[in-house]
């Protein structure tokens, strides 16, 4: 059934779905709220009066980006195996449960986060950042990968399909990307042959402030489509390109932002004591935050705070540390700070 049949955000609409699943009662006067900010999906918090509030979610088949990007709205149910699974996976309670699943409309609801909440991305843009939180963000996805590598044999055949990973990352972050910086071709196609060999743990493959609720201290995580089995080191690379990019976007905070990249990328190696592929794994998570920082501000998805001239920095520091990468996750956080400090 095609998506344009329902549209979550038309409240009429959503509210007759929901009380044609028996989700909201005739007589619950219900609130909708509409989230913004994803560009992958409609999603809406529900507040049914005196009952807790939920939050629907539908996945686009168009995402809402400047340029053509597409990937199939069955993503959606990805991301309900995910949430059951995460619950497991995670830290306790950081997780919202699913609630329900529509296979038809590409529907699911799950719990809302407690409130009142902030989302972590807009409160670093504001230059406001807490180790405490960088601690729990690292924590989070070292124990994910750990706990879920240890588990191979149970879950490895639940996410084994990559193609969500290919439409939503590889093909609009690393694939693009190389068309658009031509000199970084033979980078990105040995990245990519390396991504795709390697299966070791669950990756999120969005793992993100922009995606991180926190609630009273506590972080809680959401988002979770492009959750399958494969290389963690992506999910280092992509959330590392985060704190790195906003030390080049905000500059008076820089030396804070630089210092949280240490301390992330310390907390999630030592979640990783003992694991027998730590060490590999640093080293192509150094390969990925060189290709995640190039894509953010040469793929089909830039960062849309990052000025004309930050992504022109940005681009260059990547471009010349791709020839000779930095052999450690540490060593890259400084050659990337000491670039941007010579420049301004």
């Amino acid at each position: 059934m095609p998506e344009n049949v329902l549209d979550i955000e038309r409240t009429d609409d959503l509210i007759a779905y929901l009380r044609s699943r028996k989700l909201l009662l005739d007589g619950d006067n219900a609130e909708i709220r509409k989230l913004e900010g994803g560009v992958s999906s409609r999603t809406v918090v529900v507040r049914p009066g005196k009952r807790p509030p939920f939050v629907v979610k539908q996945a686009l088949s168009k995402l809402r980006v400047a340029v053509d990007w597409y990937s199939d709205p069955e993503r959606i149910h990805r991301e309900a195996r995910g949430l059951e699974c995460l619950e497991t996976l995670a830290p306790a309670g950081i997780i919202a449960p699913l609630l329900f699943e529509d296979h038809d409309l590409h529907v699911i609801g799950m719990t809302a986060v407690p409130e009142p909440s902030l989302n972590w991305k807009a409160t670093l843009l504001a230059g406001d950042l807490h180790p405490e939180h960088v601690d729990q963000f690292a924590t989070i996805l070292g124990t994910i990968h750990v706990r879920s590598a240890l588990l191979r044999d149970a879950i490895s055949n639940v996410f084994a399909d990559r193609s969500f990973f290919e439409s939503l990352r590889l093909e609009p972050y690393y694939r693009y990307s190389a068309e658009q910086v031509p000199e970084t071709q033979a980078f990105f196609n040995d990245l990519l042959t390396e991504t795709w060999e390697t299966q070791l743990a669950l990756v999120h493959g969005d793992y993100s402030p922009k995606n991180v609720l926190i609630h009273q201290g506590r972080l809680f995580l959401v988002d979770h489509e492009v959750i399958h089995f494969g290389d963690p080191a992506f999910d280092v690379g992509f959330s590392l390109t985060h704190l790195l990019s906003k030390a080049n976007h905000l500059v008076h905070r820089r030396a804070l932002f630089i210092e949280a990249a240490y301390l992330y990328v310390n907390r999630y190696l030592h979640c990783l004591n003992g694991v027998s592929w730590r060490a590999a794994l640093e080293q192509r998570a150094v390969r990925h935050t060189l290709a995640c920082l190039l894509a953010r501000v040469a793929g089909r998805s830039p960062l849309e705070y990052l000025t004309e001239t930050e992504c022109t920095v940005q681009q260059s520091i990547v471009c010349e540390l791709i020839g000779h990468p930095p052999q450690s996750l540490a060593d890259l956080i400084a050659c990337f700070s000491e670039r941007l400090n010579a420049i301004y």
